[in-house]
C-alpha cells in the first residue's frame, strides 16, 4: 500500500519540474525573439540616421529607442509591446538618399512621415510593413515608379506623395480604407486605374502631371449602363430624383440664412470688443508716454552720475594710455591689436576713417552723461563733451565670457558692415575686465519705436504718414539683406534682435539699423529671454534660429509700421503690446479691413492703398511659421522697392477728401489676401 503512494508522490514531482523546464525555455525563446527584433530596429534606426546626417537627430537619437511603450528619440513612438510604430521626420531640412529597403525591420510600423525635406531616391519597399495606415512622402525629391507593394496594405488609410518627381504609372489602389489620396506635380503617365477606391478623389489628386490622363466618361465601356425600364418609369424616377434635390437644395438655402446671420452677431460682437481692446490700448499708450517722460527727468541726473562713477574708476588705469592715444589709437581693429585700456577707434583702410578720431577716452570721462534707455545689450548715455561732437555710450552687459582678443574679432565683423548707409556704424570701442564700452554717432530724431508711438493722442503729434514708413520699411530691408549677404555661415543670424527701438530715424526719416552684430556677444540665456529672433516659430519647435529668423522679425515690424500697434514679442520695459502675427491674421480672415491699418496712414489718398496692402502681403509671407516658406530679404527688397511711393504733398491734401473706411473697405482690395495662402 505504501509503495504505490510513493510512486504517485514521485510522478506529480516529475510532472511539476518538467512543466517549470518547459515555461523557462519558452520564456528564454521570448526573451531571444524580443532582444533580436530589438536589435534589428535600432540597427535599421542608426542606419536611417546615419544616412540624414542632421546633427539634431545625431544629439537626440542615442539610447534604448523603445523602452516598453514610450520613447524618447525625436520623431519615434513606440507600440505596447516595445516596438517602434510611428516614424515622423516633417519640416527638417533632411538630406539624403534613403534604401529600398530601409523600413523591412518595422513590422509593427503604422504611421510614416517624411513630408517637407529633401529626401532622395525611390519610395521604399512596404511589403514587409503590412500594418501601415498612414504614408506621407510629399514635399521630397523622390524618383523612380510607386512600389506595387503599396497594394498590399489592406489598412491604407491615407497615401500622400505629392510634389516629388515620380514616374511610371499609377497602381491599382482598391482599398476600401483609403480616404486621403494625392500624387500631384509628379511627371506620372499612363491612365488612371477605374478602381472603386481611386474613383472617390477628384482631379486635383492627379494635377501636375502632364502624361497623366483619364478615362473619359463617354465612350468608356465602363461606364455605359444598360437602359432598364419603360419611359414612364423613367419620368416617375426623374421627378422623384428632383423632388429629392429640391428638399435638399430648400434645406441648404435655410442653412445658409442661418449661418450668414449667425456671423453677422459673431463679427459685430468681435468689432465691439475689438474697438473697446483698441481704446484700452491707446489709453495705456497715453499713460506709458506721461510716465516715460517723468521717469526721463528723474534718471537724467542718476544716469549721469551712474556712468561717472564707473568711467572714473575705468580712468585710473586709462590714465598712461590716454596720454599716448594720440599716437596709437589710429591701430584699431584694422590696422592692429590695441593695448589694454584705450579707447579704439574702428575704420577700414580708408585714410577718410580718421576724420572720426577728434576725442580720447579723457573727454569721454569729463562729458556730461544723460541717460537715454535700457537696452537687451545694455545701457545708452548720450555724452556731451566740450567742443566734441555729441556721441552715444552704450555700456554692454550680458555678455558672454570673452578675451579682448575674442571681443575685439567679433567687432571686426562689425566693422566690415559700416560701409552701407542703413546702418548705424560704430566709432570705437573700450575693453577692460570690467568694462566694455561701444561709441556711436548721436542721432538726434530718436528711435522708430518712439516715433510710431510716442506722443498719441496729443496736439502736438506730427503724423507718421505712409511715405516715410515705406521709406523706413525700404531702408530696414536694405540693410538686413547687405547683412545676409555678408555673413557666410547658413546658420547664424545677421542681427538677431531687430526691432523698432534699435531702429534710428536719420535726415528724411532715412532709417539707421542699430545694435547689429552684438546677438552673438550676449549670453545665450539672456538672449533666449530678450532677443526677438528666440522668439521666432522656429526656436519654440526647434531651438534653433537662422536667418529666416531675421526675416521673421523684419515681417513684425511690418506689421507694427502698418498698424501702428505695439508688438508684444518687442515691446520695451514698461510697454504692454499685442500678438501683432495672430491678430493680423485674425483681421484678414474675418476681413476687418479698415481695422487693420494705423489712423495716421489710413486717411491716405485711394492711391496709397494698393501699396498698403502690398507691403501687408509681403509681411504676411515673412511671418509665416514654416522658415521654408519666408521668402530671401534679397526678394524681400525686390518687392519692396515696386511699391510705387505716392506724393507727401498730394497725401496730406487728400486727408479730408476721402473717407479711410470706404477706401479700405472695399471688397477687392482685400480679396487676394483674405483668400490667397495667407489665410490662417
Amino acid at each position: 500500500m505504501i509503495s504505490p503512494l510513493i510512486s504517485l508522490k514521485s510522478n506529480s514531482v516529475l510532472i511539476i519540474v518538467t512543466s517549470l523546464l518547459l515555461l523557462c525555455i519558452n520564456f528564454s525563446i521570448a526573451n531571444e525573439d524580443y532582444y533580436y527584433y530589438y536589435y534589428k530596429e535600432r540597427t535599421a534606426l542608426y542606419s536611417l540616421k546615419t544616412v540624414l546626417n542632421n546633427p539634431f537627430l545625431h544629439k537626440v537619437w542615442t539610447g534604448p529607442h523603445c523602452h516598453f511603450n514610450t520613447s524618447i528619440w525625436y520623431g519615434i513612438k513606440c507600440s505596447a509591446d516595445g516596438h517602434v510604430a510611428e516614424l515622423v521626420l516633417e519640416n527638417m531640412g533632411l538630406r539624403g538618399n534613403i534604401s529600398e529597403s530601409a523600413l523591412i525591420n518595422f513590422s509593427e510600423l503604422s504611421v510614416l512621415s517624411f513630408k517637407h525635406n529633401y529626401l532622395s531616391g525611390t519610395i521604399m519597399d512596404f511589403g514587409l510593413n503590412p500594418k501601415l495606415t498612414r504614408i506621407d512622402l510629399s514635399g521630397n525629391s523622390f524618383s523612380g515608379q510607386i512600389p506595387a507593394s503599396v497594394l498590399r496594405l489592406s489598412g491604407l488609410v491615407s497615401f500622400l506623395l505629392q510634389d516629388n518627381s515620380l514616374t511610371g504609372s499609377v497602381p491599382e489602389f482598391n482599398q476600401s480604407s483609403l480616404r486621403e489620396f494625392n500624387l500631384s506635380n509628379n511627371n506620372l503617365s499612363g491612365f488612371v486605374p477605374k478602381t472603386t477606391a481611386l474613383e472617390l478623389f477628384g482631379l486635383d489628386s492627379y494635377s501636375g502631371n502632364p502624361e497623366l490622363a483619364h478615362y473619359s466618361s463617354a465612350g468608356s465601356k465602363n461606364d455605359i449602363a444598360p437602359s432598364t425600364g419603360s419611359p414612364d418609369d423613367k419620368d416617375q424616377s426623374l421627378k422623384a430624383i428632383l423632388k429629392k434635390y429640391l428638399y435638399v437644395l430648400d434645406v441648404v438655402l435655410l442653412a445658409v440664412v442661418i449661418l450668414l446671420l449667425v456671423l453677422y452677431f459673431r463679427k459685430a460682437k468681435r468689432l465691439k470688443k475689438m474697438m473697446k481692446e483698441e481704446a484700452e490700448l491707446r489709453d495705456r499708450e497715453t499713460k506709458y508716454s506721461m510716465a516715460n517722460e517723468r521717469i526721463k527727468g528723474e534718471e537724467k541726473s542718476r544716469d549721469h552720475h551712474q556712468i561717472k562713477s564707473v568711467e572714473v574708476e575705468s580712468s585710473q588705469r586709462l590714465s598712461v594710455s590716454n596720454n599716448n592715444n594720440n599716437n596709437n589709437n589710429t591701430n584699431g581693429i584694422g590696422g592692429g591689436q590695441a593695448e589694454r585700456g584705450k579707447l579704439v577707434f574702428i575704420h577700414g583702410d580708408d585714410e577718410d576713417d580718421k576724420r572720426e578720431e577728434t576725442f580720447k577716452m579723457g573727454d569721454l570721462l569729463k562729458a556730461s552723461a544723460e541717460g537715454l534707455g535700457k537696452g537687451t545689450s545694455g545701457n545708452c548715455y548720450k555724452a556731451m563733451m566740450e567742443g566734441k561732437p555729441v556721441v552715444v555710450v552704450k555700456r554692454l552687459r550680458n555678455l558672454k565670457p570673452l578675451t579682448e582678443e575674442e571681443f575685439a574679432k567679433q567687432l571686426l565683423l562689425v566693422a566690415n558692415h559700416q560701409r552701407h548707409p542703413n546702418l548705424l556704424p560704430v566709432l570705437a570701442y573700450y575693453h577692460s575686465k570690467n568694462e566694455k564700452l561701444l561709441v556711436y554717432e548721436y542721432v538726434a530724431k530718436g528711435n522708430l519705436f518712439n516715433r510710431i508711438h510716442g506722443g498719441r493722442g496729443k496736439r502736438d503729434r506730427i503724423p507718421f504718414r505712409w511715405g516715410s514708413r515705406l521709406t523706413v520699411a525700404r531702408g530696414v530691408a536694405r540693410a538686413l539683406e547687405f547683412l545676409h549677404l555678408n555673413t557666410s555661415s547658413p546658420v547664424a543670424v545677421p542681427h538677431g534682435n531687430l526691432k523698432s527701438t534699435n531702429i534710428l530715424l536719420g535726415d528724411n526719416d532715412s532709417a539707421l539699423v542699430s545694435d547689429y552684430g552684438l546677438a552673438s556677444l550676449i549670453a545665450l540665456p539672456v538672449a533666449v529671454q530678450r532677443t526677438v529672433s528666440y522668439r521666432s516659430p522656429e526656436y519654440q519647435s526647434t531651438k534653433r534660429v537662422s536667418k529666416k529668423s531675421d526675416v521673421w522679425s523684419f515681417g513684425g515690424l511690418l506689421l507694427e509700421l502698418l498698424t501702428g500697434k505695439v508688438a508684444a514679442y518687442a515691446a520695451p520695459a514698461g510697454a504692454r503690446g499685442v500678438d501683432l502675427c495672430r491678430w493680423v491674421h485674425r483681421a484678414v480672415r474675418e476681413e476687418w479691413t479698415a481695422e487693420i491699418f494705423d489712423g495716421e496712414i489710413a486717411v491716405n489718398r485711394r492711391s496709397a492703398v494698393p501699396g498698403m496692402l502690398r507691403l501687408l502681403e509681403i509681411a504676411l509671407r515673412c511671418i509665416e511659421t514654416s522658415p521654408e516658406r519666408r521668402p530671401d530679404m534679397s526678394e524681400v527688397v525686390r518687392e519692396v522697392e515696386e511699391i510705387q511711393l505716392v506724393d507727401q504733398s498730394e497725401d496730406e491734401d487728400d486727408d479730408h477728401g476721402h473717407s479711410h473706411e470706404r477706401s479700405l473697405t472695399d471688397d477687392s482690395s482685400m480679396s487676394t489676401i483674405a483668400s490667397g495662402d495667407y489665410r490662417r
